[in-house]
């Protein structure tokens, strides 16, 4: 690794925050809310979401929930789903089984997205 002076480095930790702020413009509060939602949830659960369940747990229509699903998959957001249509990661968290753990307050364990 090399060092960089640190006006370099702000610049470029400044662009990174607004390419981040860019990027994410597109989310809702809903949005923001399933995404919160599966990552509290998934490791509790240690199974994939399914969208039905996000949707009575988060009283949101079944529909709308689809497609935020479809749009944070498609932006490459946070989340990806199985072949049935389930939410099975959420970053930083997976119901998959990789070769990744982590534990969260000295007692759970959970693999890591």
């Amino acid at each position: 690794m090399l060092p960089l002076p640190g006006m370099v480095w702000k610049k470029r930790v400044n662009g990174e925050k607004d390419h981040m702020t860019a990027r994410l413009a597109f989310m809702s509060e809903d949005h923001h809310r399933v995404r919160n939602y599966v990552v509290r949830e998934l490791p509790r659960l240690g199974a994939p979401i399914t969208p039905a369940r996000l949707a009575e747990d988060l009283v949101l229509p079944t529909e709308r929930v689809a497609v935020i699903l479809e749009q944070l998959e498609r932006h490459l957001t946070f989340l990806f789903r199985n072949p049935a249509g389930d939410v099975a990661w959420a970053y930083p968290v997976t119901a998959d089984e990789t070769p990744h753990r982590i534990t969260i307050n000295g007692k759970e364990k959970l693999y890591a997205a």
